[in-house]
């Protein structure tokens, strides 16, 4: 096993300054213009419905106002894929094709577990695909021929086939994988004897990926009669596989969920790739697991869930479910969750209860397109689901339904909406609207539901964990500067100096760093500004100011260097420098002043060689404020 080194500094920044981290966190966040090369949208570290989370391209980092997570590209791999800051600068240099070096003859930590797990999937996920056009892989293929999928379906999402015996093992040992890593990685597993087996055989094999298109691990059907596990089999849990947390095609699926903001949530693997083949290119799947709160998550940022102003969003959330029992739960355990999502929610379920796989195979593409097309809205699905629960022909039946269906129409939190649906239910029942609006509010108060938008913000606001409060009362952030001109004269001119330090220019910076700052809290920032000052044209300028500052302060230095600046793109050149001329003319004015107050309290006669100075001095100041006005 080689021994894993320290990557030169100078590879890191370089690497860096070569990486835009708006499209590394693109693959995970879907991501808005919020003004001149500012970026913003939902965090992926803490759930919230209005975007609070800023990336700045040019600056090369990340921050979130909201939790006050952030930092630069290999933070945020960090953070998110749990790797460490090894393997997240060499993941960044192997994306754009740079040669690491390493302190003291070290080499790269390819043998750290995640990485040689992924690794080792890859090759699994190679060694499958070579097997589907085996013999023995002849169940596979007519199982997928049954289904309407050819040869080239298989190939676009990665289909294999999982032999019989140890083969796998025997391949990937050959590759120089150890047992114990295959064992780890889930593509091995252990009998109660010690002995090891392929945990898949016999089998169809789905590659599961990430947005980035990693493979994190497998799910495998059942085909032969003589396999006793169960109809589906999915790796276990492992250092990158966690399946409450991944979404079977999303990685196929997210430019157009981003760029339509839709998502359609089946449930199976042959079900998402009946809806991409039939042209709904937003299909993705859970994976041996319900759809869950970390799976709304995900759901969230990728298409960009923002909740306006307590209204419903304007993305959709369309489930697809069988319309057995199994499916009827799975309806309710998301309705559960609806509230989570600021989207729209709908339910499609087709007339005859085919799934989309079985749609399309019976009835064309175009049924599935249909059927994503009439979808219901979920509460309207819901209500009418507590209906067909009660005689709706005897007046018991109806009070019985009424109260049933009251409370879906008491959680809904649109109030427009929530007034319509009070209506259709009405009309449903053949009852006085006026009655049914009792019920609701009757359940709305029961449940504790908060009535209005204030109301709700308070709930979210109170709900907020406690750690996360104490950690940034911890540290400092740009939420806690005074609002007086001087600080906020001085916030601005940082803001510039961080963000556009090519448009400010050295001259300036190393000028502003000998202000004389009003805020100590800035004035902490501006002593690192002034020893970084040498890597003011480098890449990693924000990055080496950060490795100045205390601990405490770097959520600040993070905040300034994403905050938007008030300007459009073609004044930002102008509008940098003249906040820095600005805080300089500011500090000039004061020491002219301080100098006309010496003057006065100089006697010339007794001290003339005193008041020539500081008369000498006046006037440089003076000549120094023209100077800097004309630049």
């Amino acid at each position: 096993m080689s021994v894993a080194g320290l990557i030169r500094r100078s590879d890191i920044d370089e690497v860096r300054s070569r990486t835009n981290i708006a499209d590394i966190v693109g693959d995970y966040v879907t991501l808005k213009n919020a003004g001149v090369g500012s970026m913003k949208g939902l965090c992926p570290f803490h759930e919230e419905r209005s975007p609070s989370f800023h990336v700045r391209p040019q600056v090369g980092f990340y921050h979130c106002f909201g939790c006050g997570e952030g930092g630069d590209v290999f933070t945020f791999l960090q953070k998110m894929d749990h790797v460490t800051f090894s393997e997240a600068v060499e993941r960044m240099a192997a994306r754009i094709g740079y040669e690491l070096h390493y302190e003291d003859g070290g080499q790269a930590s390819d043998h750290g577990v995640r990485a040689r797990i992924l690794a080792a999937n890859k090759a699994a996920e190679d060694f499958y695909i070579s097997q589907l056009a085996t013999k023995e892989a002849e169940p596979g293929r007519a199982f997928l021929g049954e289904r309407g999928f050819d040869q080239s379906t298989a190939e676009r999402f990665g289909i294999g086939f999982a032999p019989r015996g140890g083969a796998l093992g025997k391949h990937l040992k050959s590759l120089g994988y150890s047992e114990e890593e295959l064992v780890t990685s889930g593509l091995l597993g252990r009998g109660d004897r010690g002995d090891v087996y392929d945990r898949f055989r016999g089998r169809l094999v789905w590659p599961i990926r990430d947005v980035t298109g990693q493979t994190l691990g497998f799910g495998a059907r059942k085909l032969l009669d003589d396999d006793q596990g169960p109809k589906y089999l999915n790796t276990p849990e492992t250092a990158v596989y966690h399946k409450s947390q991944v979404l079977y095609g999303l990685d196929l699926a997210r430019k157009d969920i981003s760029r339509g903001r839709q998502v359609v949530v089946v449930e199976g693997y042959t079900d998402v790739m009946a809806c991409h083949l039939a042209g709904v290119t937003t299909a993705v799947a859970t994976c041996g697991t319900a759809f869950g709160v970390d799976h709304i998550k995900i759901v969230r940022r990728v298409i960009g869930d923002v909740d306006n102003a307590d209204t419903t969003g304007t993305g959709e959330v369309i489930f697809t479910f069988d319309p057995d029992e199994a499916g009827q739960k799975a309806a309710s355990r998301a309705f559960s969750e609806e509230q989570r999502f600021a989207a729209q929610t709908f339910v499609a379920v087709a007339p005859d209860g085919l799934d989309p796989c079985d749609l399309r195979l019976n009835k064309g593409d175009d049924a599935v397109r249909r059927l994503i097309k009439t979808r219901q809205p979920m509460f309207e699905f819901m209500i009418k689901r507590r209906l067909t629960e009660h005689d709706l022909e005897t007046v018991e039946g109806r009070v019985a339904a009424l109260r049933a269906a009251a409370p879906v129409i008491a959680g809904i939190r649109d109030q427009s909406l929530s007034i319509g649906y009070t209506r259709n239910l009405g009309k449903w029942l053949g009852m006085d609207p006026a009655e049914v609006g009792r019920a609701v509010t009757a359940a709305r108060n029961s449940a504790g539901h908060p009535t209005t938008p204030e109301a709700r913000r308070e709930q979210q606001a109170q709900a907020e964990p406690r750690q996360q409060q104490q950690q940034q009362a911890a540290e400092f952030s740009i939420t806690d500067l005074p609002v007086d001109q001087p600080t906020r004269q001085e916030r601005d001119a940082l803001m510039a100096i961080l963000q556009y330090p090519n448009d400010v220019g050295r001259e300036l910076i190393e000028r502003v760093s000998r202000v004389r700052f009003v805020n100590s809290t800035l004035a902490v920032i501006r002593d690192a500004v002034a020893t970084s000052v040498d890597a003011v044209y480098d890449g990693d300028w924000v990055a080496t100011v950060t490795r100045e500052v205390p601990e405490s302060f770097l959520t600040l230095v993070q905040q300034l260097a994403v905050a938007p600046i008030p300007e459009r793109a073609e004044r930002i050149p102008a509008y940098c420098a003249r906040l820095a001329r600005d805080l300089i003319d500011r500090d000039l004015l004061q020491r002219k002043a301080e100098v006309l107050g010496a003057l006065q309290r100089t006697d010339s006669a007794a001290e003339p060689e005193k008041y020539r100075e500081l008369q000498k001095d006046s006037q440089s100041i003076e000549t120094e404020r023209r100077r800097l006005r004309d630049d």
